[in-house]
């Protein structure tokens, strides 16, 4: 298990748990295919590692103790069969918040920060020398969880104040909209901007779209990103994380994020 290097700011310790999660995210998304055929039930106890380089493993757990970093939840694959596969997968991505949100505040109280300000975390109050603690976590407490993510959760929230666009997906310089219309599932890409639209509406939809995030990373929009559309669930991805380009969006008539593909694929099996 790698423990990530050395964590002397909340800054350091935020990147380490933006890029775990992002690996664990990537698990229980666009490479769930892979990440359900690891999590065999006849094989030991097995865990879901985020790693700090983006990436994800399903492995044994350390068998040094105390191990170098808190444990992930053990056992993950003996459940696989006896759930159904989202309840499953749901269940993976709590735990998985957890154990990000216990990485990060061991890194915390071991190295330390500032140590006339580290507490108290209870109250979150700058009041009570916890600034440091506390700017960790409003970083964290920004993003997403895992859990969210790939329920869906974070997206329903951000739709319930957008309004609905016409365009399946994006390039450059352009904005996903989080709930184009019917007759628009097949276009991939932006229709042209209305040169009477007022100021103020596109204020309010930029601030809309920055709220837009990417079914595989979780992150929001970013300007002079590609972003991609399922068809069956809605969620908006970055072309990127899909392996989707804007030439290959153009040939695409009803496209399936990995997600849904696979889903579809082990119901038929």
């Amino acid at each position: 298990m790698d423990g990530g290097g050395t964590h002397r700011t909340p800054e350091d310790v935020f990147r380490d748990f933006r890029a775990r999660r992002a690996g664990m995210i990537k698990a229980l998304t666009t490479d769930v295919e892979k990440f359900y055929q690891q999590c065999d039930p006849e094989k030991e106890n097995l865990c879901l590692y985020g790693l700090p380089n983006e990436t994800w493993e399903v492995n044994l757990p350390a068998e040094e103790v105390p191990p170098e970093l808190p444990e992930p939840a053990l056992g993950i694959n003996f459940a696989r069969d006896g759930m159904d596969e989202k309840d499953w997968l749901s269940l993976v991505a709590v735990h998985s918040d957890a154990w990000l949100l216990a990485v990060a505040f061991y890194f915390g109280a071991r190295f330390g920060f500032d140590k006339d300000s580290r507490y108290c975390i209870c109250c979150l109050s700058i009041s009570c020398g916890s600034i440091i603690w506390k700017r960790l976590f409003v970083m964290i407490n920004n993003l997403p969880t895992i859990y969210e993510v790939v329920t869906g959760t974070a997206k329903k929230q951000t739709k319930e104040k957008t309004p609905k666009s016409s365009s399946k997906s994006n390039k450059s310089g352009t904005k996903p909209p989080h709930q184009p219309e019917p007759n628009s599932r097949g276009s991939k890409m932006p229709p042209p901007k209305d040169e009477d639209d007022s100021g103020g509406e596109e204020e309010e939809e930029e601030e809309d779209h920055e709220n837009t995030l990417c079914g595989s990373c979780g992150d929001n929009y970013g300007q002079d990103e590609f972003w991609i559309c399922c068809d069956a669930c809605e969620t908006w991805f970055h072309g990127k994380c899909v392996k989707i380009t804007p030439a290959k969006a153009e040939h695409i008539k009803h496209y399936k994020c990995p997600n849904c593909s696979g889903s579809s694929k082990r119901a038929r099996a």
